[in-house]
């Protein structure tokens, strides 16, 4: 039976939005994290089969399949291809998931896989925006202009922000429930880069060497005086992911890449899927993917040592703990979206160096990896550390 690796994961620290990568083109983040994983692997990048690279608002300079002038702005061989994939927040997931398949399938042996955002420059909603007068509307809901969509789900407003708050009602889950989360978050992520728990994933550039984000002033007092987004509503900025800017690498690689090329592997993919569920929602369906991810594989919630399910809201990962009843101690271990950051195209990839370094520092075997996405869908990922 084929198999496929993860030979290294690595990642620029995440600026906060007006931050110290905000002026950094997003080429040349791609460039850099392009460059620190061939460097630290030490592959011949002309062996490289592909780049894939996960990118939301591809508008601006990140337009123009920037995985392909990401790879071209690293200095790299131009017979070696490159495509960049939008699967929303999954982006640089989904990536790492085609990448597997073409390892698996046996007509690739050496890919990378990974993403971009610069949400400084380029804020998100940006290509819908960009789109306006261009002969449709571009929102979901009574303004998409779609028959079938309006004939399916109606006048409903659609947004991730109105998914999270009716997430919190449908789930039961107050003010304060998210608020403590989102302390514990932070608190988790600078404990994390004070005992240098990133350090091993980190790709430093533009003088910027440590997450922008946590912010270590933060308290519940703090978090309590917040407005909500919406009026009388329960979700405000502080429990809500940190518009941010970065980029992700993975290299993928098959058995017969490992022998031939020297790699010595971190994790071997044990299961990869993408599920859906209501898009109204939007953020419910890590709960399904987990599910079925579990269902498939035979594990239970117990048997994961190291759990990564990205904090895009406070409710999105209370809800699917609530259903999944994993352990609270190995979900985020190190903080997560809230504290760390959400550079949306980079999040997937990102999620990954984290989880196996987690893996590796409690000696764990195996690691799930989830994210809610745009649309009501989300990537699941289990690895098993070697």
């Amino acid at each position: 039976m084929a198999e496929a690796y993860i030979v290294d994961a690595l990642r620029t620290p995440v600026g906060k939005r007006g931050g110290g990568l905000s002026g950094v083109h997003p080429a040349d983040l791609s460039a850099h994290v392009l460059r620190e994983i061939v460097e630290r692997t030490g592959i011949d990048p002309g062996r490289v089969d592909d780049v894939l690279w996960g990118c939301v608002d591809t508008v601006g300079a990140q337009a123009g399949n920037i995985g392909r002038t990401g790879w071209l702005a690293a200095g790299y061989p131009e017979h070696v291809p490159g495509v960049t994939i939008d699967r929303q927040c999954g982006s640089s997931q989904q990536a790492l998931h085609f990448a597997a398949q073409a390892v698996l399938s046996g007509t690739t042996d050496l890919v990378i896989a990974g993403g971009v955002a610069n949400m400084s420059a380029i804020p998100i909603g940006s290509a819908l925006r960009a789109a306006d007068g261009l002969g449709f509307p571009t929102a979901y809901g009574p303004d998409s202009g779609s028959t079938g969509w309006h004939q399916r789900y109606g006048d409903e407003e659609v947004t991730q922000f109105r998914g999270a708050e009716l997430i919190a009602e449908k789930w039961g889950i107050t003010r304060g429930e998210m608020e403590e989360y989102a302390l514990t978050s932070h608190h988790r992520a600078i404990h994390a880069t004070d005992n240098g728990h990133f350090d091993a994933e980190l790709a430093p550039i533009a003088g910027i060497t440590r997450d922008e984000g946590p912010r270590r002033d933060t308290s519940a007092g703090k978090l309590a005086g917040l407005n909500p987004l919406t009026p009388g509503g329960r979700l405000t900025a502080g429990v809500s992911s940190q518009i941010s800017d970065g980029a992700a690498a993975t290299l993928i690689a098959s058995e017969r890449a490992v022998t031939a090329h020297g790699l010595t592997p971190r994790a071997r993919i044990h299961h990869i899927s993408v599920r859906g569920d209501d898009p109204v929602l939007m953020l419910t369906a890590p709960i399904t993917a987990t599910r079925h991810a579990l269902d498939r594989t035979g594990l239970t919630p117990d048997d994961l040592d190291a759990i990564e399910i990205n904090e895009a809201f406070a409710s999105v990962v209370l809800a699917w703990q609530r259903d999944i009843r994993a352990d609270p101690a190995t979900t985020n271990p190190n903080g997560g979206a809230i504290a760390l950051g959400h550079p949306l195209g980079a999040t997937g990839a990102k999620l990954t160096a984290t989880l196996i370094n987690q893996l590796e520092r409690v000696n764990g075997r195996y690691g799930l990896q989830t994210m809610c996405e745009g649309g009501g869908t989300a990537n699941v990922l289990i690895v098993e550390r070697v």
